[in-house]
């Protein structure tokens, strides 16, 4: 794409500052607290670790293999070991064996945001809006979509759905966002205190979203 003022990043500027937002809350967190974990809350079975890890994997578990063919049609997303990074036997997270340390887990983190901080740089909002991909129509992506302005679809019985480029790259900041407030919820329940302002926008604004506090 030649014309950078039409570039999709003009219109997700908030990709530019999230790695710092959720570097910023995690700094300087033992490993003690960072692997805190508690069956009071569903949101505390996973730890501050955990919940690191999933932000990263989402990313090219998203744009490589779902997304892939349009946008990196060469291959040239930079991730030499993308089966490892994505068929990982952890819960929708990196493996656990591998990537475990929290500098490993987020220097990765920073690389797949750049990574997607490219993707807006070099493709126009109206080029995402108008590739699409089907995506499971789940009970849960029922209410997610709530919180999508457009791009989103359930439709028939049963509901097929459907995702454009564009809504792919608002859920992945709106996953970021909600998974960087259970991180500060984590350590509110440890007694530590939050160092990042969340934006009150995506899946943890939902009506129907758990917002249970320590």
């Amino acid at each position: 794409m030649k014309d950078k003022t039409n570039a999709a990043i003009n219109f997700f500027p908030e990709f530019e500052t999230l790695y710092s937002i959720i570097a910023n809350e995690i700094v300087n967190l033992s490993d003690e607290q960072l692997d805190y974990t508690s069956d009071n809350w569903e949101w505390a079975g996973w730890s501050i670790r955990n919940q690191i890890s999933h932000m990263a994997s989402l990313i090219p578990r998203w744009l490589v293999l779902r997304w892939g063919s349009t946008i990196f049609p060469l291959e040239n997303h930079g991730i030499t070991n993308i089966e490892e990074l994505t068929q990982s036997k952890s819960d929708r997270r990196l493996d656990d064996d591998i990537y475990w340390e929290i500098d490993d887990l987020t220097r990765l983190l920073k690389q797949f945001i750049t990574l997607a901080i490219t993707v807006l740089k070099d493709n126009s909002l109206e080029f995402m809006a108008s590739k699409k991909i089907d995506r499971d129509a789940t009970p849960q992506w029922e209410m997610m979509a709530k919180a999508h302005p457009h791009g989103v679809t359930s439709e028939g019985t049963p509901a097929k759905g459907s995702m454009t480029l564009e809504a792919t790259m608002r859920h992945i900041y709106f996953e970021e966002i909600t998974h960087l407030y259970n991180i500060q919820r984590l350590k509110k329940a440890q007694g530590l205190r939050s160092n990042s302002v969340i934006p009150k926008v995506g899946y943890w604004t939902l009506e129907d979203w758990d917002r249970s506090e320590p």
